[in-house]
């Protein structure tokens, strides 16, 4: 069975996730990454020391030249652009695009990188009109012909596998919920002023 070929928008801790995961399986081949904020040397740093997740030890990473990283072996390509449209996947045989940027999270801003040559993409956050989808929930409602879909958010993922499973045998009248986040990179650390007030 051929690897999936996958490329990741943003390198941040979505991003550098989803690399870890996919260089430890045998289906899923990660082919490149684009981020324009990070360097070869900065990527191989954050991806080498993980303050949740620890040191990588899978194997050896390094800076190839300033255009790609070697995960061992396995040479990955690294772009640099800042419009999706621009970055050509094409190129480096990526069919799956994962969007982690938390930039292009609606669906035509998403679908900008099916112009560079990518087939499908997901994007790790949620979208206000992109389809999404939760595993446990309704990934059995995708259809192939969708080109970009949400995972939606990490609390929906937590909440809704088992809000499913209480409703399905229980019924759910009412609910509510407390959800306690980890301080995320837009967030200021200390009170001040925000867009967001």
């Amino acid at each position: 069975m051929a690897k999936i070929k996958i490329g990741i928008n943003g390198f941040g801790r979505i991003g550098r996730l989803v690399a870890r995961v996919a260089l430890q399986r045998d289906d899923v081949e990660l082919v490149a990454v684009n981020d324009p904020f990070i360097t070869t040397d900065y990527m191989t740093y954050m991806f080498k020391y993980d303050s949740v997740h620890g040191h990588w030890k899978h194997s050896d990473v390094k800076v190839k030249d300033s255009k790609s990283l070697l995960f061992g072996e396995k040479a990955v390509t690294v772009f640099g652009f800042r419009n999706p449209d621009e970055i050509p996947w094409g190129e480096t045989g990526a069919e799956y695009i994962v969007e982690s940027t938390g930039v292009f999270t609606d669906k035509d801003k998403a679908a900008a990188h099916l112009k560079g040559g990518a087939k499908k993409v997901i994007i790790s956050a949620p979208s206000k009109d992109a389809p999404m989808f939760v595993v446990g929930v309704n990934e059995k409602e995708y259809k192939p012909e969708l080109d970009v879909i949400s995972n939606a958010s990490c609390t929906t993922n937590c909440l809704a596998p088992l809000a499913k499973v209480i409703n399905d045998r229980f019924g759910i009248v009412e609910g509510l919920m407390t959800t306690v986040h980890a301080m995320t990179a837009t967030q200021k650390t200390v009170d001040g002023p925000s867009s967001k007030d």
